[in-house]
């Protein structure tokens, strides 16, 4: 049961890592980039639109798996140990790099989306809106980062675990 529950684990979290991955390397790029070689005038407008939907599938899908690895830290027998400490606070980081994503700044950057009433890339570079909606663009980026740098140790410390269980059973 255990060797299972950890299979579990570990295919739900390769399978968001990997879905993160192909979202940053190819959906993100390639969305922009095809769009725009149309020459339309909202090209980059819409390209964020499909950017922003699949993101948030992506930030809350990493929130719903990370709760998923908490429940199963913590309810695992006898938790202790460095490792222990490294698994819970790998998908603790997850949760909130998520959920921090999406809840706080998606939101926000809609919110300046609104405000904005024309397309992003048509306000001026100096624009307050504009500076503070390209700040919350580096940090949506760099929670996704750190949340997948998390996923990684995780995906590590769960495939030692595995390791372990079957050398000893």
């Amino acid at each position: 049961m255990k060797l299972v529950l950890n299979l579990t684990r570990l295919i739900l979290l390769s399978i968001w890592l990997g879905a993160t991955l192909f979202f940053g390397a190819v959906v993100a790029p390639a969305a922009f980039s095809v769009l725009r070689s149309f020459g339309l005038t909202n090209a980059t407008e819409i390209a964020g639109l499909i950017v922003t939907r699949c993101l948030s599938v992506v930030n809350l899908a990493g929130f719903i798996v990370g709760l998923f690895l908490l429940v199963t830290i913590v309810i695992r027998p006898k938790p202790n140990g460095l490792r222990f400490l490294l698994e819970l606070l790998s998908a603790a980081v997850i949760v909130l790099t998520t959920a921090i994503g999406h809840w706080v700044i998606a939101a926000r950057m809609h919110a300046l989306r609104i405000a904005m009433s024309i397309p992003v890339d048509q306000i001026r570079a100096d624009d307050p809106r504009r500076i503070e909606f390209n700040y919350l663009h580096g940090y949506s980026v760099n929670m996704l980062g750190l949340a997948m740098i998390a996923a990684l140790v995780t995906i590590v410390l769960i495939l030692g675990r595995i390791q372990r269980l079957k050398t000893e059973g």
